[in-house]
């Protein structure tokens, strides 16, 4: 009896070993072709393991070598979570902690997934602008979108026909709404600035079932995961309800610091085409105000203000919201410029320090600088993502300008 029982560990001890030899031996290959493999893309999620804990995007080009010429070290750099565990990865990516990030991706369906809220304005003849800014948001998300997109009537057809041909699908949502102001004063609101822009002001009443949201400018691209700018909303503090980047860096060359006869945030007031909001604080919030000694909520605020500043305003609701927040200066998170970057930063000479240094994270191509010649590497990145036409979003990079050639590249 014993002999058979010796036989019986000394088989089953030889059996482990040598699984731990093939699955060694196995990792061992998977690595050495991912060190000299083609460079075909892959698919990859947020880096937390490999990444320092921020989430890189999703955008379209090469993850193979050739994305990173003469880097030992891909494996450091890219999460495999999207893979199946190592044994079943393909050949050119490689197999270095599949083990922890098979746990992990476990975890992460156990657990139910924040979907970030993104709204867009869309009026006249901004369809193209609008399904551009909305593509290049998909590009880089990680996290599933949800976008409200406010339109006209004429335009909900195109939105559909074109929303629903993309193969993307299960990385989005979308809900469609009309154009919708106060009936009292519609007409009025309608045509302030321009037309249907200062719907913006009226989100928190509309999506009443949004906690949180980013509002965008049509003319708004996305050069790095959506999430980035979402998670801000975690460094917000008790008192914050919404975050822009200033208007101008240089004060010398200030709009509004020249030129407004009227109160506005800081020394140079605050742009609204990028407007990160906590829309619950929001609507719960008493505004101070220069009208009344009583505090106002958001509903209540609006029209009085505009009443009030009508002939000395000239952007409209943006500078209904420097009036908002010059009183309210406690409530607003200010985020750096490279989160909106202009024009404004490059024609007057480079004045945004934080884009110098990390790079731009979101495009801004306000004064039509996407139509003509006046800005030909702002009109070359959105001709790139306009004609993107991959079926699929596949690679990573955490590398903002990397990313941005590889879908010049893959154009």
């Amino acid at each position: 009896m014993r002999r058979y029982l010796r036989v019986v560990v000394l088989c089953l001890a030889c059996g482990f070993c040598s699984l731990l030899y093939a699955f060694s031996q196995l990792a061992v290959s998977l690595e050495e072709g991912a060190g000299g493999g083609g460079g075909k893309p892959q698919a990859a999620a947020a880096s937390w393991l490999a990444g320092g804990g921020r989430g890189a995007g999703r955008g379209a080009g090469s993850a193979g070598p050739a994305a990173h010429p003469g880097r030992s070290d891909r494996c450091k750099d890219f999460s495999l979570c999207y893979w199946n565990p190592y044994w079943m990865l393909p050949s050119d990516v490689c197999g270095m902690n599949c083990f922890w990030e098979a746990a992990f991706r476990y975890s992460l369906k156990m657990q139910p997934v924040e979907r970030v809220h993104l709204a867009v304005v869309a009026c006249g003849e901004r369809l193209e602008e609008t399904l551009t800014m909305l593509k290049s948001a998909l590009i880089f998300s990680i996290k599933p979108l949800q976008f409200h997109i406010f339109a006209e009537d004429q335009l909900h057809d195109s939105f559909k026909g074109i929303l629903n041909s993309w193969s993307f699908l299960q990385t989005f949502n979308y809900s469609l709404y009309p154009i919708t102001f106060p009936s009292e004063n519609a007409a009025e609101w309608k045509k302030l600035f321009k037309p249907c822009a200062s719907q913006r002001l009226f989100l928190p009443l509309i999506l009443k079932e949004v906690d949180s949201l980013l509002y965008v400018d049509t003319d708004i691209l996305f050069l790095r995961p959506v999430d980035d700018i979402w998670s801000l909303l975690k460094k917000f503090n008790s008192t914050q309800i919404a975050a822009m980047a200033p208007e101008h860096e240089e004060p010398r060359i200030g709009w509004y610091n020249r030129f407004a006869r009227h109160p506005y945030y800081g020394k140079t007031g605050v742009n609204s085409g990028v407007m990160l909001m906590n829309m619950t604080r929001m609507r719960r919030k008493y505004f101070k105000n220069d009208m009344t000694t009583v505090r106002l909520r958001w509903g209540d605020i609006l029209m009085p203000l505009l009443k009030k500043y009508k002939l000395n305003i000239t952007w409209g609701d943006q500078d209904l919201l420097n009036i908002i927040f010059f009183h309210n200066p406690e409530s607003l998170f200010v985020f750096p410029c490279q989160w909106n970057y202009r024009p404004d930063h490059c024609i007057y000479g480079s004045n945004c320090q934080e884009a110098e240094e990390e790079g731009i994270f979101i495009l801004h191509g306000n004064r039509g600088v996407y139509h003509d010649d006046k800005q030909p590497a702002f009109r070359a990145i959105y001709e790139a993502l306009r004609n993107y036409r991959s079926h699929h979003v596949s690679c990573v990079s955490p590398d903002g300008p990397q990313v941005t050639a590889s879908i010049l590249h893959l154009k």
